[in-house]
């Protein structure tokens, strides 16, 4: 891994992940029918940040891509911590909004905890995959490995947090729908935005003079 080499665009694909992480978990308080689709709200902007993290794999290589996976994790329960905190302390005088403050913001324990899970594995495995994959082709056929990590990372996300999050709330049919719904919709959304990934990742190659392989990386998440 190249040390010491100021990257232009690093920071700002770190704030634009970390940002659609944070959006997504408050979104994903409503559930949603659009079409044929039931999901959660945030399942509309989420798929976003594989398409961050298989850019960030590709471009600056694992090891990088580690450091912001767990930047979102440590963003999304401070987050999360928040608002726990600002839930159950007493609200002043004559705010009467704490019924509406609990229901969209006071997700329950179970919640945050799916959610921190299933991004944890999920977002992991993606990056594992895409690294794997991109030595394995030579760097070709980058569609294969944004699709391909896409399609393991979010079968690992969704069903980790959903079981977690809403097993023995929900029924199983429609845990199943959810399930479903969420997986099909994440993954074409991957699909559909691999004419922008193969743009950002040339352009990024290039501006950056950076493709990185992860020869020999130690792919375990607690190393750094």
């Amino acid at each position: 891994m190249t040390t010491g080499k100021h990257f232009r665009y690093l920071d700002t694909i770190t704030a634009a992940f970390v940002a659609v992480l944070l959006i997504s978990n408050v979104a994903s308080t409503k559930i949603l029918e659009l079409g044929p689709f039931t999901f959660d709200g945030g399942t509309l902007l989420f798929p976003l940040s594989y398409v961050f993290g298989d850019i960030l794999t590709e471009v600056y290589g694992y090891a990088r891509a580690r450091r912001v996976i767990w930047l979102g994790f440590l963003g999304a329960a401070l987050m999360a911590g928040t608002l726990a905190l600002v839930g159950a302390l007493p609200a002043a005088e004559g705010w009467t909004n704490q019924q509406a403050f609990d229901a969209v913001l006071g997700q329950t324990p179970r919640i945050i905890l799916g959610s921190l899970a299933g991004y944890w594995a999920g977002e992991f495995s993606n990056s594992v995959v895409l690294a794997t994959m991109k030595v394995a082709t030579r760097g070709r056929w980058l569609w294969t490995r944004t699709v391909g990590s896409t399609l393991v990372g979010q079968a690992l996300d969704s069903s980790i947090f959903l079981a977690v999050a809403f097993g023995g709330t929900l029924s199983l049919p429609m845990l199943t729908a959810v399930l479903l719904s969420n997986y099909v919709f994440k993954c074409s959304v991957e699909i559909l935005f691999t004419p922008a990934t193969y743009a950002i990742v040339r352009f990024l190659k290039r501006s950056e003079e950076i493709n990185h392989f992860d020869i020999g990386t130690r792919f375990n998440p607690f190393t750094f």
